[in-house]
């Protein structure tokens, strides 16, 4: 199934964006360097039961940028007058790694404003010094080579390694989005990534329901990771998606979408 995108004007920035079906509010968060048709498998399922709202974050897919620099922080600040522009006094929030790592910057802006967060393939934590400088390297490779060596090494650690015979069309896809993307925003996004701060903190002041997700098979976020977020939140929901790597939502859509729907079934707006 093809959604077809929406375009609205957010802080004089183009914001492309889907909205599909009725009910509780469900804004999608893609990863990085991805867009938001990561989302169209749940978007599928879940626009029958809630108002599914999946956008492309500042800079990313066929959203516009006017910034010289980006980060985590006013990535969150531009959800929050995502919701403005929408409407939207409080909405649930489902990001997948970078998503999730804006998600949590928002709620922890306007607590008030979330009704749930779901908080897949992502983790609180800060880069390390040396996943820092990995990411200037990263940058200083990109702006020598371009996006086609990185996209296809990038997906070597986003994907378990059944997906790459059971789900080849999901990582041809994966890598054809970042092929697609701006070097520039790329490099500018990993800095971002870089310089955002612990969030850890943030999770023991939560009074939302929290689910965790994460693929048993994800390297990127490591279920222990996800198992020291669940530890700073002992009422999170902590699901493991068996066989899945990074890219849990699209290597076994059935399932995390499925823990997904059964978790926003307690929420009520």
């Amino acid at each position: 199934m093809k959604f077809a995108p929406k375009e609205i004007i957010v802080k004089e920035n183009k914001v492309s964006y889907f909205d599909e079906g009725s009910g509780v509010p469900l804004i999608f968060i893609h990863g990085f360097p991805f867009n938001k048709w990561m989302w169209e498998k749940q978007i599928a399922v879940l626009n029958n039961k809630y108002r599914c709202i999946a956008y492309d974050v500042h800079g990313h897919g066929e959203s516009s940028a006017s910034r010289s620099m980006f980060s985590i922080s006013q990535f969150a600040d531009d959800l929050i007058d995502f919701m403005d522009v929408l409407s939207l006094e409080k909405a649930a929030i489902c990001g997948l790694s970078m998503g999730g790592y804006i998600a949590l910057h928002a709620v922890e802006k306007v607590p008030k404003r979330i009704l749930a967060l779901a908080l897949c393939d992502t983790q609180c934590k800060g880069d390390s010094d040396e996943a820092r400088d990995k990411r200037f390297r990263t940058i200083s490779f990109i702006q020598q080579t371009g996006l086609s060596i990185y996209a296809n090494e990038s997906v070597k650690n986003l994907f378990a390694p059944a997906s790459f015979e059971m789900r080849k069309a999901e990582v041809d896809f994966i890598k054809g989005t970042i092929v697609d993307c701006l070097p520039e925003n790329v490099c500018k996004t990993l800095m971002a990534l870089a310089n955002r701060k612990n969030t850890c903190d943030v999770l023991q002041t939560l009074k939302m329901p929290v689910l965790i997700l994460v693929g048993s098979e994800d390297t990127v976020t490591p279920i222990a990771v996800a198992e020291i977020m669940k530890a700073q939140l002992p009422s999170a929901t902590l699901q493991i998606i068996q066989g899945a790597g990074h890219m849990s939502n699209l290597e076994s859509p059935d399932v995390f979408t499925s823990h997904l729907d059964s978790f926003l079934q307690t929420v009520k707006a």
